[in-house]
Formats: C-alpha cells, sequence, structure tokens
C-alpha cells in the first residue's frame, strides 16, 4: 500500500499519463461509487490537518476580510445613502406643500375678487333701493297731498251747492 501524497494544486490531476486517459478504466474503481477502492485504513496525522488548515485560511482568510471589510463599508454607506435619501424625501414633500401653498392662495385671490364683486352689487343694490325708497316716499306724499286736496274741493262743492240750496224764506 502506498501513502498519496499532498493534493496537487489548483485541481490539477497529477499521476502517469497513463492513468489519465479515459479510454481505460482505473482498476480497482466500480461505476457505481467514486468512494469505493479508496484506503480506508489510512492514518491521517495532525500535523498535516493542521497544515493543510493552515494553507486553507491563509489562502481564503484575506480575501475574506476584504470582503467583510467591503461589507461594512457598504452597510455604512448604506445608512449615510438612507440619510441622505430620507431628506431628499423632506424637501420634495416641501416643495409639494408649497404647490398646495400656491394653488391655495391663487384659490383665494380667486375668491377675494369674488367677494369685491357681490360687495359692489350689494353697495349697488342699495343705493337702488334707496332711491325707490324715496320715490315711493315722494309719491306717496304727492298721492296724500292730491287726495288732500280733492277733498278739500269736495268740502267747497258741498258747501257752495249748500248754499245754492234754496233757502225758505222766513215768515215774518
Amino acid at each position: 500500500m502506498s501513502v498519496p501524497g499532498p493534493p496537487p494544486p489548483d485541481g490539477v490531476l497529477a499521476g502517469p499519463p497513463d492513468v489519465l486517459e479515459a479510454s481505460e478504466p482505473t482498476p480497482g474503481l466500480s461505476d457505481t461509487s467514486p468512494d469505493e477502492g479508496l484506503i480506508e485504513d489510512l492514518t491521517v496525522e495532525d500535523k498535516a490537518v493542521e497544515q493543510l488548515a493552515e494553507g486553507l485560511l491563509s489562502h481564503y482568510l484575506p480575501d475574506l476580510q476584504r470582503s467583510k471589510q467591503a461589507l461594512q463599508e457598504l452597510t455604512q454607506n448604506q445608512v449615510v445613502l438612507l440619510d441622505t435619501l430620507e431628506q431628499e424625501i423632506s424637501k420634495f414633500k416641501e416643495c409639494h406643500s408649497m404647490l398646495d401653498i400656491n394653488a391655495l392662495f391663487t384659490e383665494a385671490k380667486h375668491y377675494h375678487a369674488k367677494l369685491v364683486n357681490i360687495r359692489k352689487e350689494m353697495l349697488m343694490l342699495h343705493e337702488k333701493t334707496s332711491k325707490l325708497k324715496k320715490r315711493a316716499l315722494k309719491l306717496q306724499q304727492k298721492r296724500q297731498k292730491e287726495e288732500l286736496e280733492r277733498e278739500q274741493q269736495r268740502e267747497k262743492e258741498f258747501e257752495r251747492e249748500k248754499q245754492l240750496t234754496a233757502k225758505p224764506a222766513k215768515r215774518a
């Protein structure tokens, strides 16, 4: 029995060229399981395991640390970006509120103009009604005066008729 050497770097198969050919099956290996035919009674030394672990860590650890640092920076940048986004959203809302305020001022101007027109119309109607009341009062006074004159005329006519009526002479 032979003890296999360290694994080849980067997955390159090492061995005699005649074993690597695909045309001949490797003796002792079956098609059902790749683990059949391996030596199971192989004793692994702790030092080899430790060296393999150190090699694996030295190979992947710097990349993992750089990735960890990059992730931390991204997380910090994400917090800053979220704060900036919140500020932009608040500015956007403020702009919309300014547009709403402008719309309210425009609407207020429109209704103010309507109120001014209504006030003018009310003043005009008040003046017309005042003139009509004065005219009605004058007409009422004129009618009363005419009725008084007619009544006086009737009384004069009645007196005249009374005087024109024959009076019996007094006998003495």
